[in-house]
This record gives C-alpha cells, sequence and structure tokens, in this order.
C-alpha cells in the first residue's frame, strides 16, 4: 500500500513539473514574440494596409529569392534576385548581367557588346515588380500626398522620399496611390534621378491592376506605362507582362550571383 502510494506520489509530481516546464516555455516563447512586435519597425497605416492588401509584409520577409520572366523581342528575360542582400542575375539570349553585392557585371555570349546601362539596369525591373513591399526597405519616409484621379476614381497617394545616401539615387521619389476599397495599389508615380544625380519634377507613370498570387503574396502579372501630360498619365504607352514567377524560401548559393568568366567587371 505504502509503495502504491508513493509512485502515485512520485506520478503526480513528475506532472506538475512538467506542466511547469511547458508553461515556462510557453511564457518564454510569448515574450520572445511580443519584444519582436516591439522592436518591429512601424509604419504609417496607409502604407501598412496596402502591404496586408498583399500578403503581408511578415510572408513576404520570410522569403529570400524572386524570379520571373519577361518576353523581350530577342528572347525571355530572367531576373533573378535575393530578397536580403540584392544580389542579382538577369539571363538573356545574347547577354548576361548581375550584382555580387559589390560590383556589377556584364558578360557577352556572342560577339555584340550590351548596349545598355548595367549599373542602372542590374535592378531596375526588380524595383518595379516587387511593389509595393520595396517601400518597406530602410531609409525611407513616408507622407500624404494628393489623390490620383483617374477616369473618375480617386486613388488616395502616399509619397517615398529616401534619406541622404540610401541607395544609388536617393533623390529618387515615389508615389503609390491605392484602390480606397482594396487597399491594392493601383498605380506608381515616379522620378529616375540616376543619371542627373539631381531631384526631378518630372513624373512617370505605371498602372498596376493585374495580380497573382505567388506563394501567399501578391504580385503583378502584369504592369502598364501611360504617356504623361502635364504632370498626369493620359493613355497606355506600353506594357510588360510576368511569367514564370517563382518567391522562395530557399536561397541561390553566392556562386550564382558571380560573374562568370570573361565578364567584364562595370566600374
Amino acid at each position: 500500500m505504502k509503495n502504491t502510494l508513493l509512485l502515485l506520489l512520485l506520478v503526480a509530481f513528475a506532472s506538475c513539473k512538467q506542466t511547469t516546464e511547458t508553461k515556462t516555455a510557453e511564457e518564454k516563447i510569448t515574450e520572445e514574440v511580443e519584444t519582436t512586435k516591439v522592436i518591429e519597425k512601424q509604419y504609417p497605416e496607409s502604407i501598412a494596409k496596402v502591404f496586408e492588401a498583399h500578403g503581408g509584409l511578415s510572408t513576404w520577409k520570410s522569403m529570400n529569392t524572386l524570379e520571373f520572366t519577361m518576353e523581350k523581342p530577342d528572347g525571355p528575360e530572367i531576373t533573378t534576385t535575393d530578397l536580403k542582400s540584392r544580389k542579382a542575375r538577369i539571363e538573356m539570349p545574347n547577354h548576361a548581367l548581375g550584382f555580387n553585392g559589390n560590383t556589377v557585371w556584364v558578360q557577352n555570349k556572342g560577339e555584340a557588346d550590351y548596349e545598355g546601362k548595367p549599373k542602372f539596369y542590374y535592378n531596375l525591373m526588380f524595383y518595379f515588380y516587387a511593389m509595393p513591399f520595396v517601400l518597406a526597405d530602410d531609409g525611407i519616409t513616408y507622407s500624404e500626398a494628393e489623390p490620383l484621379t483617374f477616369e473618375g476614381v480617386a486613388y488616395p497617394g502616399i509619397k517615398i522620399s529616401y534619406g541622404a545616401g540610401v541607395g544609388s539615387s536617393p533623390d529618387d521619389e515615389y508615389i503609390i496611390y491605392y484602390d480606397a476599397n482594396t487597399n491594392q495599389m493601383a498605380w506608381l508615380a515616379y522620378t529616375v534621378t540616376f543619371f542627373a544625380k539631381e531631384k526631378s519634377e518630372k513624373f512617370s507613370y505605371i498602372k498596376y491592376g493585374t495580380w497573382q498570387d505567388v506563394n501567399g503574396v501578391k504580385l503583378p502579372k502584369a504592369i502598364t506605362w501611360y504617356n504623361v501630360v502635364d504632370g498626369k498619365p493620359v493613355d497606355v504607352k506600353r506594357e510588360v507582362e510576368f511569367s514564370d514567377v517563382k518567391l522562395a524560401k530557399d536561397k541561390k548559393a553566392a556562386s550564382f550571383y558571380e560573374a562568370p568568366e570573361g565578364s567584364q567587371i562595370i566600374e
């Protein structure tokens, strides 16, 4: 009888100890989550709603690699980008170019030289494609912009500007316009200062109207540049479609972004 009672007491003690340890572990996890919430960057409500409408920043930040294809006159162009380091590689039928984290490089696959501007182009289409999430980068200042009215619909605006020394073109400015009902991104207005190295008052406009779900995130299926008259978009200029889109948690090997043998390093 005494042995049975002792056994029951030991089982009860072990059970209580296990429960206490479990609760302690759960409490630690809760504390860690709460700490993470406190130190996570706070965004204005307007842009936070846009991020959420496209799948949420937490989903986006859990991904490491983005790949998409654009059809060009001379064949497909495949862009791959490391979302954390922004290393990039663009494969074209006749050329390849990339950024290994330190330098930009170009490879000619035939005799013809690449005629573009590698330092300007290697992340250009990635930046347009990864909207609105690239507008969560560090060093950004958000402010309210006048709404854009197009075909009788008013789209609220959020102006994005950068701190000095942020990126290669800190004088660039963006205005994201979103649908007031769905909070999804609808338009992007932007300036280009890469070549002039000074602020510009000339805004270009891209319409974002067609989306696709990729691994829990809404990304563009097509974007459309518009002709601009008196600072406002008026009609279609050209459209770019995207296919074979991949958004993954897996990372490419660092060697994937390195310059192939025979490439030209762009100073």
